[in-house]
């Protein structure tokens, strides 16, 4: 449909069904029982001509569901439009994902983009038209409950994921790809900012620091084409992001050149009441008109009030339009006029959903996620030992993380399942283990089980609940409990493993006496088989961190990209004078881009195409790297840069580049790592972006911390 078509739409619709268009209502309203609704339509104050009308839903589920929602919606809105179904799709729809901190290990764009494919064919099939994610905020406090899903901490990488992750879920052709979905980016902006890690705070951030470190992966997925984007529920600045003008209205349309829609996120927009910046909702629904939020999820500040501003002032009519325009292009662009029931399929929704296919992609993914932090040689086990399974997290389904919607316990192979499919002699406990509280059955139980086996596989760490939204800890050790258990155990067993669930960074220094520790993350549906794959070896492990684990939760935040200080501490950490801390190293216990295998992998030689180069130039990083072991390895080849003198003090090195090689047996490869001049630009005092002619180290390595070679880069 041309844009001439849907203006001609818009001129016939009356005031009060424009703004019902910039209305989301949740799934609750559209039950097919009358009753269920009247609590939610008597909390909003609505009627069911305006439930009707409302230009977009949350939740719906089932392609079945969808199809009659849909014929109901076009039936009864006065002009025969189609809705919008959207969604929190954020890693799986119900064949369940490692979480997107997960998904950030694989160091694996073509992974990410996977699971966003798959994805979009459940979800499409099914009914669904758009996904809440990619998230791309980033994330440095581990005490935020919602680096569950982020990426990471590290502005490229981010940047890189985003990308492949809008692609995978829209595709080349959203509008005629049936199997695809759009993107919706989010949250805009910096919301992992959070002061204190507790979520829906305050967020204060140089403009600098916003623009270097936090709009980057949202612009990339922008660039990549995503359809919508989701205001965050923070401030800047001292202005909460659904009534930021400066954020909506400069940054993302002048500057990125967004057109799409912007969408509140969860009654944002009335929560500006709260804020202290509006008076009342007529306040808030004028303050998030004028800054470009174009759909309201979930409070009715537009629904209530707009028409009252445009009787006031007509220039609230054009803002009016604006968004209504934007919602039925995002309509437009899924194809939904021409095909508003889109790829919901009752039938082939029984053939995909959780299909072997699926499952598998989501085994293979999830073992590419998962880190080793820890071997003293104990991995992998051998199917020769006797090896004994336990712990609070070694039987439950509780493996997805909380953001798994439409995930079941039922349908995830159980870490005990998982090794017990690989014929060994493996020993699963029959004592329910809890992740808060110890027995003495338990106890006695884990005592035995250690005593009788010769290696003990301990599950460990966090309910689903416990990391996600609203699931700020101040304390990011594992529950006392868990640490007492181990203790008991690591008493008496002989070589002991740690397997850890979570969805955050946490203070491990509690299970620094385990021989291995592989860090598992929520893997999502094939969590256990991937487990047991990496604990017995056949699968390699290749995960790297995107995001630092502390030492102390007193150095948080802690990152690897920080700047240096007139003082800095790697000239003289023993000296008291320089910035450090008196009772912990500057450093992160398991530092960004760290990781283990079973392989031993030496960095020969590094060389560049050419020293001296040209600003706008690109010059090869070639690295010689052998494989020194008999087994085959996926190697992550990690690029820093530091700008040695700049306008403004730069990080001591950042991600410029990475590159993933296959190593087999005794192999010696050389490995090319592309750097684009550009990517060396920054944010002067005068926030342009620009790259200054100078001298850069540019270091190789295999994280950010063991960086192996470096050498000197003129450009001029």
């Amino acid at each position: 449909m041309k844009q001439t078509e849907l203006l001609a739409i818009i001129e016939k619709m009356s005031p009060k069904e424009k703004v019902d268009q910039l209305l989301q209502l949740a799934a609750d309203f559209y039950t097919d029982n009358a009753e269920d609704r009247t609590g939610p339509m008597e909390n909003l104050d609505i009627n069911e001509t305006t439930i009707d009308n409302a230009g977009s839903i949350l939740g719906v589920s089932g392609a079945q569901k969808a199809i009659d929602i849909q014929k109901h919606y076009i039936e009864n809105n006065p002009h025969n439009l189609p809705t919008i179904l959207m969604a929190d799709i954020i890693h799986g729809f119900r064949t369940i994902f490692p979480i997107p901190l997960a998904l950030g290990c694989t160091w694996s764009k073509e992974a990410v983009e996977e699971m966003a494919s798959v994805s979009a064919l459940e979800s499409s099939v099914s009914g669904l038209h758009l996904t809440f994610s990619p998230m791309l905020d980033l994330v440095r406090d581990p005490r935020w409950g919602r680096v569950l899903e982020s990426t990471g901490e590290d502005p490229y990488l981010n940047s890189e994921f985003a990308r492949a992750m809008v692609h995978g879920y829209q595709g080349d052709n959203l509008k005629e790809d049936m199997t695809k979905v759009a993107a919706c980016v989010k949250h805009f902006a910096a919301y992992g900012g959070a002061i204190g890690g507790r979520d829906y705070n305050t967020v204060d951030v140089s403009e600098t620091t916003l623009r270097e470190k936090y709009l980057p992966s949202y612009h990339a997925a922008i660039e990549a084409g995503a359809k919508l984007v989701m205001t965050a529920f923070n401030t800047i600045e001292g202005v909460p992001a659904s009534g930021n003008k400066k954020l909506f209205r400069d940054v993302l349309r002048d500057e990125f050149k967004f057109t799409g829609p912007v969408i509140s996120d969860w009654a944002a927009i009335k929560e500006m009441i709260n804020h202290g910046v509006a008076a009342n909702e007529k306040d808030a629904a004028r303050l998030a008109i004028e800054a470009g939020v174009d759909i309201e999820m979930m409070t009715t500040c537009y629904d209530k009030h707009l028409l009252e501003l445009v009787e006031e002032d007509a220039r609230y009519m054009d803002l009016l339009d604006e968004s209504v325009l934007r919602i039925l292009e995002l309509k437009n662009d899924l194809g939904l006029f021409e095909n508003p029931y889109r790829g919901a399929d009752v039938e082939k929704e029984k053939e995909v959903i959780l299909s072997d296919g699926h499952r598998e992609s989501a085994r293979k993914i999830a073992e590419k996620s998962m880190v080793l932090l820890e071997n003293n040689g104990v991995l992998p086990l051998s199917k020769q030992e006797k090896i004994a399974v336990f712990g609070p997290k070694a039987t439950t389904g509780d493996l997805m993380g909380a953001w798994s919607w439409q995930g079941k316990f039922d349908e995830v192979i159980t870490i005990a399942e998982g090794l017990s499919a690989k014929g060994a002699h493996v020993t699963v406990s029959t004592e329910n283990y809890e992740l808060f509280e110890n027995s003495e059955a338990n106890l006695a139980d884990a005592k035995q089980l250690a005593t009788e086996n010769d290696i003990v596989v301990l599950a460990l760490g966090e309910a689903d609940w416990m990391s996600g939204e609203a699931a700020s800890r101040s304390d990011i050790k594992l529950p006392q409990s868990q640490i007492d258990l181990f203790n008991e155990v690591r008493k008496v067993a002989k070589k002991l493993v740690v397997v850890l669930i979570n969805g955050r960074p946490l203070d491990l220094n509690a299970i620094n006496e385990a021989d291995a520790v592989l860090e598992a993350w929520f893997p999502g549906t094939e969590g256990g088989n991937a487990i047991a794959n990496i604990l017995f070896g056949d699968v390699n492990p290749s995960g790297r961190l995107s995001m630092s684990f502390p030492e102390s939760v007193g150095q948080v935040p802690v990152y690897y990209n920080t700047e240096n200080t007139g003082r800095p501490y790697e000239s003289a950490p023993d000296e008291k004078y320089v910035s450090k801390y008196l009772d912990v190293s500057n450093y992160a216990k398991y530092p960004f881009g760290y990781g283990l295998s079973y392989s031993e992998v030496s960095y020969d030689d590094m060389t560049l195409s050419k020293d001296n180069g040209k600003i706008d130039d690109t010059i090869e990083v070639i690295v010689t790297l052998t494989n020194k072991s008999t087994r085959p390895v996926t190697e992550t080849v990690q690029l820093y840069v530091r700008d040695l003198v700049a306008e403004t003090a730069r990080p001591l090195k950042e991600l410029k580049g990475f590159e993933q090689v296959v190593l087999q047996a005794n192999e010696t490869k050389q490995v090319t790592i592309m750097l684009e001049t550009k990517k060396l630009a920054y944010v002067h005092q005068d926030l342009s972006w620009s790259v200054d002619a100078g001298e850069f180290d540019l270091m190789v390595g295999p994280n950010s911390r063991e960086l192996v070679f470096s050498k000197k880069l003129t450009l001029g």
